[in-house]
């Protein structure tokens, strides 16, 4: 079996994952599955003991396993109900048609680290579910709001008072020269590829992130991880 984004159902692979899973979004949980050769240690017991109690289904299934992750080592997978989420009104996150899931996976770590806990993606975008971007988040996308958005136009229309902070090759302003970070502030990026598009980056100032000439530029979750560490140091 393969994972497919149409299904109603996705999966933490990993033990740390799948205890994230567990602690986040009990609700959703459908089952947690393990290998015939993983080692029984305190955390193993404790997972399973807790599975038990709040009567979760605790199967040993080596070949599913074996199907989901493929050659890696891992012992434990949680299935659980994919879920939608809402972004507050606070300091946003805003990615446009993100298409990378290793990126998208960091990126939510990162912002769950730097204090950002509510990201917005405009569509066309990278299935979140898929089970590369849970485990590149390492679980945390279990602890932050995520909202799909069908353009940049619906999202900025709830959310017209966040100060636009537009991140491409062209922009006026050096990051590392920003002195005045508004509150609360959205911090877009754009496809991996592509950037920004021309009608988006109207709507805010346009900010640029000092580089040399030796690369074309840095890749987008380094990019969002220089951003936000520059906006949450004020």
């Amino acid at each position: 079996m393969k994972y497919d984004k149409k299904q109603s159902t996705s999966f933490a692979i990993g033990m740390f994952a799948t205890l994230e899973l567990l602690t986040n979004k009990l609700e959703n949980v459908v089952g947690v599955y393990y290998s015939s050769k993983i080692k029984i240690n305190d955390k193993v017991k404790e997972l399973f003991d807790f599975c038990k109690q709040n009567k979760i289904p605790l199967l040993e299934r080596t070949k599913f396993i074996e199907s989901i992750a493929g050659k890696e080592n891992v012992f434990i997978i949680g299935e659980f109900k994919k879920y939608s989420s809402s972004i507050q009104n606070d300091n946003h996150l805003v990615l446009v048609n993100p298409s990378d899931m290793g990126n998208m996976g960091t990126i939510i770590r990162t912002c769950l680290g730097l204090d950002i806990n509510n990201i917005a993606i405009i569509k066309p975008c990278v299935d979140i579910f898929d089970p590369k971007v849970i485990r590149a988040s390492q679980g945390a996308i279990f602890k932050i709001n995520i909202q799909l958005f069908e353009s940049f136009e619906e999202y900025n229309k709830l959310f017209n008072k966040n100060k636009k902070y537009m991140f491409c090759l062209d922009g006026n302003l050096e990051l590392q020269n920003l002195n005045t970070k508004e509150k609360p502030f959205s911090l877009i990026f754009g496809n991996e590829s592509s950037g920004l598009p021309n009608e988006v980056t109207k709507q805010g100032l346009k900010i640029k992130i000092r580089q040399s000439n030796n690369i074309d530029s840095f890749n987008l979750a380094i990019s969002v991880a220089m951003a936000l560490y520059e906006f949450n140091r004020y």
